[in-house]
């Protein structure tokens, strides 16, 4: 990949609350002709990670809260990983990254889920499976989770839905599989075999720092038509001998946007302003440009994923 392998060990990023956006102020909100990132009052970018000159500029949107960390290691806690994508007859998706993401102790988590052709909230929950059973982590119908804020609920375009939770202050109890699951109305939980979730794993305190790191710091992004918004991905280490790559979207139906291999697409470019540095910046951009994007890190074989940022939403 090019980049210099880390000598020194990774940064611990401390995460406070992030701060939601609600759908009613982004609509009043004057937007310039200049992209924009929704701004954060919690904390900038976490350390170690790179601040490319355009955001120094300002010509770049500041980050909405900085996610944790993703990365596999040895001596996490972890879980299978899997697919991204559950469908129903054709009419509704649920799509959610395939992972894994990795969370330090005492972070906290971003799990992301769309709904595509269904906005209905009493029918989406969020269940996790580990090797203690299968556990109900949030319902957006009724109930009370500690420890668990769903992020406000944006409809993205007609009848699609983020139904986005947080899940703060994690611990190792926190490893496992999520699945963002929609109900069928007869069932109140599935108790059929579910589909592949999110694979996430936990680093303790005393766990060797990873052999990889992937920093994605930009939960949102708002653009206008006609703009260069820049995605930042910093990443940490070294790996496995495989690319990293951008994407749009999750599951069978996501789109590959970047290959730092070589490929180049049209209107892309990527910013490699230092080794750890796999930014990259679209122009021109259009609604058709909205979106989840997801910086990954893929291995040969099995399963090909080896590790992905937590996303950045691009909204335009």
């Amino acid at each position: 990949l090019g980049h210099e392998k880390q000598k020194k060990p990774c940064p611990q990023i401390s995460l406070q609350t992030p701060t939601p956006i609600r759908e009613r102020n982004c609509g009043q909100s004057r937007r310039p002709r200049e992209a924009h990132f929704a701004p954060s009052d919690a904390h900038p970018y976490p350390p170690g990670s790179f601040i490319s000159p355009l955001l120094a500029a300002g010509t770049a949107p500041c980050p909405l809260g900085a996610p944790s960390p993703s990365s596999p290691a040895q001596g996490l806690s972890s879980s299978v990983a899997g697919a991204s994508e559950q469908s129903k007859g054709g009419k509704w998706q649920v799509l959610q990254p395939e992972g894994p993401m990795l969370v330090a102790e005492g972070e906290t988590l971003l799990l992301r889920c769309t709904v595509v052709g269904s906005c209905t909230d009493d029918m989406i929950q969020w269940v996790k499976v580990s090797n203690q059973g299968q556990q109900e982590i949030y319902n957006f119908k009724h109930g009370f989770f500690p420890g668990v804020m769903p992020m406000i609920q944006k409809t993205l375009e007609p009848l699609n839905c983020d139904y986005s939770i947080y899940i703060h202050n994690v611990t190792t109890k926190h490893a496992g599989t999520y699945h963002c699951v929609r109900l069928d109305g007869l069932n109140e939980h599935p108790g059929k075999k579910l589909d592949e979730g999110t694979s996430v794993l936990v680093k303790r305190a005393g766990d060797p720092e990873p052999d990889l790191w992937i920093i994605q710091p930009q939960e949102l992004v708002l653009a206008t038509s006609g703009d260069t918004v820049l995605l930042n991905c910093t990443v940490l280490g070294d790996g496995p001998p495989r690319p990293i790559r951008w994407f749009r979207g999750a599951g069978l139906s996501r789109e590959a946007i970047y290959n730092f291999r070589g490929i180049s697409y049209p209107n892309v470019t990527a910013v490699r302003a230092s080794n750890n540095d796999f930014s990259i910046l679209l122009r021109g951009i259009s609604t058709e440009h909205s979106g989840t994007y997801y910086c990954v890190k893929f291995q040969r074989k099995p399963n090909g994923q080896y590790l992905s940022g937590q996303g950045t939403r691009l909204r335009v």
